[in-house]
């Protein structure tokens, strides 16, 4: 492990070691804040277990989904500023996609809102559909381009196609709508999406929040290796067989719905910057913080807990949180009650399935979070 130990916290160190051990993943590092206070920070394991480098608190990881919070923050950031409203229709906003040549796009396409982007309610469905992102060779020979298709070109490919649903009706997760809200983003703030959540975030401390590279040889120094057992095409022409979590997804098109790197410290520095208490600036105010959480009209009618604008949300417990994984990545980070945020990010994930691995996860930070005095120093100071 690094990082500085904390007595109180003892019990993290031995169920995320435990886990780690039991599924044989690499390397990870968790924070956690309370009461707005980082009171834990540490790494466990290896960013390279070729060259035996430790993993730092502040090492870099894709932080997959998770990006899809910060993206929603910048969203509601333009929205508190007068520059968007949730209920206008985002492709008139952005005013300049089109359907390929010879394509019609859905008349319902220039309905959908800025809100059921981010509600995952525009009505495409990746079980119906597939994931544009996630099929970068069929999207550019549909294309007829040579490499790897950017956002822009994946938002064209996809306006080729019917909606399988009305927009507003239900919810289905699908990447492109963040991809689209990248894209509002940009047009209302007039900086790349990049470039705006970076002075976003500067405003909160965070200095060291990008969009990933897909090749090896263009990431940040600081960035751990992504280990993945399986294979795919590679998103770039004539290069065969990689390994998934190097070269068979093309991150940088991903950038607002999964395609951010970033330390766990900045990732818990942003959640103190929207959990809704009063000993750090918020970047929301109470009222568009309360817009953000809140469910959309009828789709979770009865559940216990549902997504809003970019976080999943568990009212009744002042929970929000959201999970995130691609190849290489499985991340976690949330704000449970009053006091208490957490983030994890390591760098595997076919090691076990998904699904269990997050339970698994839960279940390991439950464990760990059981103290009786909660220490009173903010290690902040110590990871500028």
């Amino acid at each position: 492990m690094t990082g500085p130990a904390v007595p109180e916290l003892a019990g993290m160190d031995l169920a995320i070691g435990r886990l780690m051990e039991a599924w044989r993943i690499p390397g990870g590092a968790v924070a956690i804040t309370y009461r707005s206070r980082l009171v834990y920070a540490r790494g466990f394991g290896y960013a390279d277990t070729v060259a035996k480098q430790l993993v730092q608190p502040t090492a870099l990881f894709r932080i997959a989904s998770l990006t899809k919070p910060i993206t929603a923050v910048a969203m509601m950031t333009l929205v508190q500023a007068g520059k968007v409203a949730l209920a206008s229709a985002a492709f008139p906003l952005i005013g300049d996609l089109a359907p390929p040549p010879g394509q019609t796009a859905d008349l319902r396409t220039d309905s959908i809102t800025v809100a059921q982007l981010l509600y995952h309610t525009a009505g495409w469905s990746a079980p119906i559909q597939g994931d544009p992102l996630f099929q970068s060779q069929l999207v550019a020979d549909a294309l007829g381009i040579p490499g790897p298709p950017t956002a822009r070109q994946a938002i064209s490919y996809m306006l080729g196609k019917p909606l399988v649903f009305r927009p507003g009706v239900r919810y289905d997760y699908f990447n492109l709508g963040f991809v689209v809200a990248g894209r509002v983003i940009e047009k209302a703030s007039g900086q790349s999406y990049e470039q705006y959540i970076k002075a976003m975030l500067a405003t909160t401390g965070i200095h060291r929040v990008e969009v990933a590279h897909t090749r090896l040889a263009l990431r940040n120094p600081d960035e751990v290796h992504y280990y993945d057992r399986s294979t795919g095409p590679s998103v770039f022409p004539d290069e065969g067989q990689v390994s998934l979590a190097d070269g068979a997804l093309y991150y940088e098109s991903a950038d607002a719905a999964g395609g951010l790197i970033a330390s766990v410290v900045d990732l818990a520095r942003f959640l103190t910057a929207v959990d809704g208490s009063a000993v750090r600036p918020d970047l929301l105010t109470p009222a568009t913080l309360a817009t953000m959480l809140a469910p959309p009209p009828r789709v979770w009618d009865g559940s216990p807990y549902h997504y809003g604008l970019g976080w999943l949300v568990r009212p009744t417990f002042g929970n929000w949180w959201h999970d995130g994984s691609t190849p290489g990545t499985t991340a976690f980070m949330g704000r449970f009650g009053d006091d208490l945020t957490i983030a994890a990010v390591f760098n595997a994930r076919d090691m076990i399935p998904n699904s269990l691995f997050g339970v698994l996860l839960e279940d390991a930070l439950a464990e760990g979070i059981t103290v009786t005095a909660w220490p009173s120093s903010d290690l902040f100071p110590q990871f500028p």
